[in-house]
């Protein structure tokens, strides 16, 4: 799952304006952020497979702490925490840890089972959507409409940079995710360096807040 995770983003923003857009990007792709970091120590592990089918290039042989069940939970529960220690804002910080918590619920939806419980010796799970490409193409993008189609009925820009960035960034998400349909990256450095890449929509998120509004 990608444009899912930023569709969650956009969703949570809508329902709680208290923290900036940015801070539910990061909620949104905690785990997508962390784990290249733990690819390049050696913590956790994928093999590229060079699979030619759209979404199966990869094999992701170990990442309990990124995505495990239990570590997301926990995750989840240190960013709500987080937030409510600096903000005191019960609301707001429930919604970011389900944010967070849904990255795992909607990988769940299309990853083939790789997915533990827990970290250890623990079950993997997986409803394998991905093995569909045409039907998880489909649900990424509805996701990404609906999310849209939240944060835009909620906000409104105050100029020129808040309409045409919200777009700009929408549509650069769906080239970032059309791309990763393309040849897979030629080793596993190359990979996570590439992953951490997606700390810039990170940024966006937050510089395009100070250029919209709530729209009631």
């Amino acid at each position: 799952m990608f444009l899912g995770h930023y569709a969650a983003a956009l969703a949570g923003n809508s329902t709680a304006r208290r923290a900036s857009l940015g801070t539910y990007i990061l909620a949104g792709q905690l785990i997508d952020l962390v784990w290249p970091v733990l690819l390049l120590t050696g913590t956790e592990r994928v093999r590229i497979t060079g699979n030619p089918a759209p979404f199966m290039a990869l094999d992701f042989q170990s990442y309990p702490i990124t995505h495990s069940l239990a570590a997301v939970l926990g995750w989840a529960v240190l960013f709500g925490a987080a937030y409510f220690a600096r903000k005191r804002d019960a609301k707001t910080a429930t919604v970011l840890g389900l944010v967070v918590l849904s990255h795992w619920i909607l990988d769940l939806v299309v990853h083939v089972p790789d997915l533990p419980l827990a970290p250890g010796d623990s079950p993997k799970v997986g409803l394998g959507l991905w093995r569909l490409p045409f039907a998880a193409i489909a649900l990424e993008f509805a996701l990404l409409g609906l999310g849209a189609y939240l944060y835009v009925r909620s906000t409104r820009p105050k100029d020129r940079a808040g309409r045409i960035g919200l777009w700009a960034g929408l549509g650069l998400l769906v080239l970032a995710y059309l791309g990763s349909m393309g040849p897979p990256p030629p080793n596993v450095p190359t990979l996570a360096y590439s992953a951490l890449s997606l700390w810039l929509l990170v940024a966006w998120g937050y510089w395009l807040d100070r250029h919209r509004e709530p729209a009631f």
